[in-house]
């Protein structure tokens, strides 16, 4: 496999450090809220943890309210669209996203 393709491949080491060191940084805020990410695709699904980070890392309150128990995908990505229109609000540019 030539050396860009296995830089990009999923299993990529570069990846699983990025992927670990971003999921500790995400468990140490989220700590003083008790709550805990394990994997980072499947925990900020739901967008619950990404609601909780983004208000210890503002230390504010979300701007509308939001799903306390997503049980269907449609109230998942509402969630998860509350956390990004909060992050318009703030003035903070997502890129690459």
């Amino acid at each position: 496999m030539p050396a860009t393709e296995k830089d990009l491949a999923e299993d990529a080491p570069w990846k699983k450090i990025q992927q670990n060191t971003f999921t500790r940084w995400c468990n140490e805020h989220l700590k003083c809220v008790n709550k805990r990410i394990a994997n980072l695709q499947t925990d900020l699904s739901d967008g619950l943890r990404l609601i909780a980070l983004l208000e210890v890392l503002s230390q504010k309150k979300m701007f509308r309210k939001y799903n306390q128990r997503p049980t269907f995908r449609q109230m998942q990505l509402e969630n998860v669209s509350v956390a990004l229109e909060f992050l318009d609000r703030e003035n903070i540019k997502l890129v690459s996203i």
